[in-house]
């Protein structure tokens, strides 16, 4: 029996994002259209893959045999992907795709110069690029929906190499007509009652500055969350907190003035900026030139 591969790749979907509703989007389907699809893989297999009891808003769990068939479709689609990138490898420089991400510090501050380089050598290369924050990136990359990834927080998977790239630092800044400013140094007690301002959860500039303001024995009172690292030096120029930001991200408001280095006991702290690899892969050619690119801007 040959399982129909559309259905199959529908299937895929709904599992993966647990619903109707979310896998029509990603598919460009009809909710409809999706349900049919899932009904003929089960009446072609003879037996139920989801469980639909709450309701597909609420949605879905995998029944054993969905649990087992979402697996192989998996392993599947990855082999899939894997002879579209073999193709595109062969296909060379002369044209074919390269798929970035980045987490916001670097695709903000250092991305941008390094596409310009590349696509100078390589103008026949289309460039796609993905901002996220470190786990968005990390998940991506293992999706195989990125050639080379770029990230600032740490991450740790059985599936990806780490490889160093560069460093940075992360530096404490304040409102630039803040007291602590002035001051020659800073007691980290000093900072205990001060408001701060930080990246979302997933942010690898939040784990960061979080384990060093741990280490500084400091555990801040009222923290405002903001998506962006943009946003979060705005926020800091507009006097709504202090915050530990890279170096990278605090040099143009530091330059107008709309912000000051608080120089704290432990600050600034240094960090990795890495390269992730997924393991067992074999880089595109563009990834391969993109990879040669990075050694020189260390």
């Amino acid at each position: 029996m040959a399982l129909n591969l559309h259905y199959l790749r529908v299937f895929a979907a709904v599992a993966d994002r647990r619903g109707f509703t979310k896998a029509a989007a990603a598919l460009h389907l009809s909710q409809p259209a999706v349900s049919k699809a899932v009904r003929g893989l089960e009446r072609q297999l003879g037996t139920p893959l989801l469980e639909r009891g709450g309701g597909a808003a609420r949605g879905v769990r995998l029944t054993e045999a969905g649990v087992a068939l979402h697996a192989r479709a998996r392993e599947l689609f990855a082999v899939e992907r894997t002879a579209e990138e073999e193709q595109r490898a062969l296909r060379g420089l002369e044209g074919g795709t390269l798929r970035v991400g980045a987490s916001t510090t670097v695709a903000t501050y250092l991305l941008p110069r390094l596409l310009g380089r590349f696509r100078a050598r390589h103008p026949g290369v289309e460039l796609r690029v993905t901002t996220a924050n470190t786990r968005g990136v990390a998940r991506r990359l293992l999706q195989r929906r990125l050639d080379v990834a770029l990230v600032e927080g740490p991450v740790a998977h059985p599936r990806l190499e780490v490889v160093p790239w560069r460093d940075d630092a992360l530096v404490l800044i304040a409102p630039a007509d803040h007291p602590l400013v002035r001051r020659r140094r800073v007691a980290p007690d000093a900072l205990a009652a001060e408001p701060f301002i930080a990246r979302e959860r997933g942010s690898g500039t939040r784990r960061v500055a979080e384990s060093a303001l741990r280490a500084a024995g400091l555990t801040p009172r009222r923290v405002l969350t903001l998506g962006s690292t943009e946003a979060v030096t705005q926020a800091v120029a507009a006097g709504l907190g202090l915050s530990l930001v890279s170096e990278l991200a605090a040099a143009d408001q530091l330059a107008l003035g709309r912000i000051g280095l608080v120089r704290a006991a432990g600050l600034p702290v240094r960090r990795a900026l890495t390269r992730l690899r997924l393991a067992g892969r074999e880089p595109s050619a563009a990834a391969r030139a993109f990879e040669e690119l990075l050694e020189t801007e260390r």
